[in-house]
């Protein structure tokens, strides 16, 4: 085997960076994972799994044993760690046949994996050990590239195995991963050797070397000839998907109509338990929903099982065109609700026809996959990574019944097959063994002037128990260094001047687009101006004004808006000050306008509570470390005004606070938090977040 130069994967193995590994297995294995897992064309997030053998000492008798390293119980193998991995004693856990029952035992087997354990730090072994464990190769890939499975989901596939790869492959029909699945592998290679792979009925690909670098190669080798020979039909079909039945709308179009509609699917979503959304009108998306066999193909369902665990058995299509107005959310609302009350209701059937005695309860019903024709996919999950994935995975999906299609037609897996796995005991067991989700899992929080001080640190707090997170400032290159600061998946940015109800429109459009809606709106941009009534100009007071008055009550009468298009209740938050409830000198524009501020959430909160919507105010006082406020003219007014200098600033509001203590951004996110994610039960209320100021008590 040698290099090649692929058209349909990416080959990206470093020899610098393997030789610099050594003679490290493991650490070759790993490498292989990562790189097979940084193409979604080959293996999705979760998907796949790979494998290596090794000679290690017996810790109990020093003796020398072939050891199974592979990837533990819900890993990753693009993100693979030592962490994340089992070590089996392989002679164990092929002696595990001597104790097998038959399919019924498959369950029990799992649990006697424990016993095959070599290295204590193992990661739980997956369903899969034994596909890998019971073949006696040193490297091995079990992979789900979509070229793969199209080969596994078409009609006649074994035929068609055959016409691909001659003798060179072998083909399993369809079963349940399992022990017994790892016995017909077995049975399939000694039927067949010298065969570089087995293809797996309307599931995926094994394929394996005697060293990592020769397993990747044949991996990409195998990959690359099954999406050739679909490249092939493809052109001599002319079409796919029986041809274009909608016109796309243009892709500017395509997001606004996805912000429009994106709040209301996530409250239809949201029957049961919030939803977080995505959205995606990639060129691949497009093209099947606007296909003609979209009708015929959507009710089939997914094949691959990692697919339909993740997606749903099959996605809701939505019965508006794409031109169609969606300004009257009332009357969206009554158009939407017949189509998912069916999907629920079907859903519904299908547990109650394919349940066993010992089923788990049924899921949510609702659909995770939404597909709008002429505009583009939304999927809706328990965060924005699982609803991201499950995306990706649709798109597999998709090119599974594209090449599918052209090969011959696609098939999918039975309705019991796919209950099966959906509801499999184990697949629950997993479920159950995930950590409780934060306090604010599955909730959007939008923060204005988020680009530092007050505003980033709410935002960190949001992030830091479970929020998705929109920072908004007016500064994009504070906005850009802040959103680095997060993982993946946790937070977006908008450019957003509160003075501006357009701008603000866009930053709501950019957090329905990103994360479906959104549910806790925090005003924290501010600014402050320090001057005698003399001095005090109308420039001044308009500012002042805007920013923190009128651009609250734009911010807030936006947030409201999507809020009840959710129908999910909500928090909102002002950022207001103590300088709001007590009258010093020098401070009448910024006095009145967090006066006013203040008042305003009074006011909203008395209507907006019977909607589930909660308004509540924090004030902070004196947050000089870190804040924004005071690195201009505002520190050297508050400073002349109390006859001291701009370095005795810090020191003199904490000695003036009842607990003589500085006052730091996260106090103010900790205040935040405390009304959003735990004082469920208050709302029109004031927390001082200030030390203690005897003249600032709201009581």
């Amino acid at each position: 085997m040698g290099i090649k130069t692929f058209k349909h994967v990416d080959y990206l193995w470093d020899e610098q960076k393997a030789l610099e590994l050594g003679d490290d297995q493991v650490a070759l294995f790993l490498y292989r994972s990562n790189i097979l897992g940084a193409d979604l064309r080959i293996t999705n997030y979760g998907g796949g799994n790979t494998s290596c053998k090794t000679i290690e000492k017996d810790p109990l008798t020093n003796e020398e044993v072939e050891v199974m390293w592979i990837k533990g119980s819900g890993g990753d193998i693009g993100t693979l760690t030592r962490s994340g991995i089992a070590g089996l004693y392989t002679e164990r856990l092929r002696n595990l046949k001597k104790v097998y029952k038959g399919l019924f035992d498959e369950d029990r087997m799992v649990g006697l994996f424990n016993h095959c354990i070599y290295d204590l730090d193992s990661r739980a072994p997956s369903i899969d050990t034994p596909l890998h464990g019971l073949l006696p190769f040193k490297h091995i890939d079990h992979l789900h590239p979509d070229a793969l499975i199209a080969v596994a989901a078409a009609k006649d596939s074994e035929q068609v195995t055959k016409e691909i790869w001659g003798d060179t492959m072998g083909w399993v029909p369809w079963q349940r991963p399992g022990f017994d699945l790892g016995l017909q592998l077995e049975k399939c290679l000694n039927d067949n050797p010298g065969i570089r792979g087995i293809v797996l009925g309307s599931h995926g690909l094994f394929t394996w070397g005697d060293t990592s670098f020769e397993c990747y190669i044949n991996s990409l080798e195998v990959i690359e000839m099954a999406s050739d020979y679909i490249e092939k039909k493809i052109k001599e079909k002319g079409s796919v998907f029986g041809g274009q039945k909608v016109q796309s709308l243009p892709a500017n179009k395509r997001k606004e109509k996805a912000a429009q509609l994106m709040p209301l699917l996530r409250g239809l979503c949201s029957s049961e338990k919030r939803m977080i959304g995505h959205f995606t009108d990639a060129d691949v998306v497009m093209e099947y929903i606007n296909s003609n066999d979209l009708e015929k193909l959507a009710p089939m369902g997914t094949s691959c099982p990692d697919h339909f665990l993740r997606t749903k058995i099959q996605p809701l299509v939505l019965q508006l065109s794409p031109d169609q107005d969606l300004s009257d959310s009332v009357e969206i609302l009554k158009q939407l609700n017949p189509a998912f009350e069916q999907y629920r209701n079907e859903y519904k059937a299908y547990y109650e026809n394919c349940k066993r005695d010992n089923s788990p309860a049924m899921r949510d019903p609702n659909p995770v996959i939404i597909i709008y024709p002429g505009v583009g996919m939304f999927s809706f999950s328990k965060d924005k990574q699982t609803t991201r994935v499950a995306s990706e995975f649709y798109i597999n999906a998709i090119n599974v019944m594209r090449g599918a299609e052209a090969i011959t037609s696609y098939t999918s897996l039975p309705r019991q097959e796919a209950f099966d796995i959906e509801y499999w005991l184990l697949e629950e067991a997993k479920l159950q063994r995930m950590p409780k989700e934060k306090p604010l899992s599955r909730k959007v929080a939008l923060v204005t002037g988020a680009g530092g001080g007050i505003g980033k640190a709410i935002a960190d707090k949001m992030a830091e128990h479970g929020a998705n997170v929109v920072l908004t400032d007016i500064a994009k290159d504070r906005l850009k260094e802040a959103v680095e600061t997060y993982k993946r998946d946790v937070a977006s940015y908008a450019v957003c001047d509160v003075t501006s109800s357009e701008s603000i429109a866009e930053a709501y459009k950019s957090a329905c687009l990103e994360f479906g809606g959104v549910d806790i709106v925090i005003h924290s941009a501010g600014l402050a101006i320090s001057k005698p009534l003399e001095e005090t100009t109308e420039k001044d007071w308009d500012i002042l004004q805007n920013v923190l008055v009128k651009g609250q009550f734009e911010l807030f009468k936006q947030g409201v808006e999507i809020m009840n298009q959710q129908d999910l209740g909500g928090d909102i938050i002002s950022i207001a000050s103590k300088n709001g409830l007590v009258s010093g000198p020098n401070n009448v524009g910024y006095g009145t306008a967090k006066a006013a501020q203040q008042h305003m959430v009074r006011l909203l909160a008395a209507e907006l509570g019977g909607k589930g919507i909660r308004v509540n105010t924090v004030n902070p006082d004196g947050v000089i470390v870190g804040s924004k406020i005071w690195e201009g003219d505002w520190a050297e007014g508050r400073a002349k005004a109390y006859g001291i200098s701009v370095d005795e600033l810090p020191a003199h509001y904490a000695k003036r606070n009842l607990l003589n203590e500085i006052i730091y951004p996260e106090d103010i996110a900790n205040g935040v938090f405390a009304l959003v994610g735990i004082l469920d039960k208050s709302t029109g209320n004031i927390i001082n977040v200030d030390g203690g100021m005897a003249n600032a008590f709201v009581r």
